[in-house]
């Protein structure tokens, strides 16, 4: 009861706002639920209200989010991306590894916040906002941090949507080269998928589409090994306050894989796996509108510019690396 009375109106509000954002997600799929929530979070925020929502905000926004990230693990079958996942392996593993090389100097260059540096270039790397989602927690960002990360990844989201198609037919891409391109060089799922139906609808064959969910699902579970660094790290730089790895160690990353390990051994029904996948985008809508509630919005805007110009520059050495890659192993 203690916990109720403390965080109901907190939790109620991110609920209800998300049911909202949830919608406009639905409708406007390219933009996607989490993005909406944020940005009506924000809207509300410049509302004065009372104290008594704050720990609501705070749990939704730290503690769903990270059982969100839980449940995404039962939409995942390892078998199935570990047998496209081969072949798109080295070319995953570059992309991440000049994503997060890029976000390191150009925010030492340009005096980027640690957190933000960070947050840009895993969400550009792995899989955009379920990344910055699940890796905030374990760097302890401020609830701005990520707001103003994900942003960033959204605008290049909308941008891939529209312009891969375009650019693979001008590259002459097949059907299988763009699904390698659009799953291991778009940030986030909804954007590859939107990217995929657009190729598959103007080359009536949906390999592209399959290839590059698979693939992105793939690249997905780099979540896993770059969550567990980032807190081995914060440990052993928070060594002179008395951090322990313990206490930093992201243990829902850890639920995350047991979930897609019983997901996979257990071959479990696919309605209750996609039931359980959107209860956890509408969690991660839930959190991100608390995030988004805790997030000033002027002083956003203000400081976007460098955020931006960081998304760009790892956007487009993802892509770039992405296809002289796909040029060395001979796929395209």
């Amino acid at each position: 009861m203690a916990f109720i009375k403390k965080n109901h109106q907190g939790i109620l509000l991110s609920f209800l706002l998300a049911l909202v954002a949830n919608f406009l997600g639905n409708q406007f799929t390219i933009i996607g639920g989490p993005v909406f929530g944020i940005l009506l979070g924000m809207v509300i925020a410049l509302f004065p209200r009372n104290g008594g929502f704050e720990p609501g905000i705070q749990f939704t926004s730290k503690k769903i989010l990270q059982f969100a990230i839980v449940l995404l693990g039962f939409g995942m079958n390892l078998f199935q991306i570990f047998a496209v996942g081969k072949q798109s392996l080295l070319i995953i593993i570059a992309t991440i590894s000049i994503a997060l090389i890029v976000a390191y100097f150009v925010s030492q260059w340009m005096k980027i916040p640690g957190n933000v540096s960070i947050l840009v270039g895993v969400g550009s790397a792995i899989c955009g906002g379920s990344a910055i989602a699940a890796t905030a927690p374990v760097i302890d960002a401020k609830d701005e941090d990520i707001a103003k990360s994900i942003s960033v990844i959204f605008l290049f989201n909308v941008l891939a949507a529209f312009l891969f198609p375009i650019f693979g037919d001008f590259l002459g891409l097949d059907d299988i080269g763009f699904g390698m391109w659009a799953g291991t060089a778009i940030n986030d799922t909804s954007s590859v998928v939107a990217a995929g139906q657009t190729w598959a609808a103007s080359h009536a064959s949906d390999v592209a589409l399959n290839y590059a969910t698979i693939v992105k699902l793939t690249r997905t579970l780099a979540i896993i090994p770059i969550t567990l660094i980032l807190a081995f790290y914060r440990s052993r730089k928070s060594s002179q306050v008395s951090v322990k790895l313990s206490q930093t160690f992201p243990w829902f990353i850890l639920f995350f894989l047991l979930a897609a390990i019983v997901s996979t051994v257990f071959q479990l029904n696919t309605e209750i796996t996609a039931s359980l996948t959107a209860l956890s985008k509408f969690f991660i809508t839930m959190a991100m509108t608390a995030i988004g509630l805790n997030t000033n919005i002027v002083r956003l805007i203000k400081s976007g510019g460098k955020p931006i110009l960081l998304g760009f520059c790892c956007w487009v050495s993802i892509m770039l690396v992405s296809l002289l890659m796909q040029q060395v192993l001979g796929i395209w």
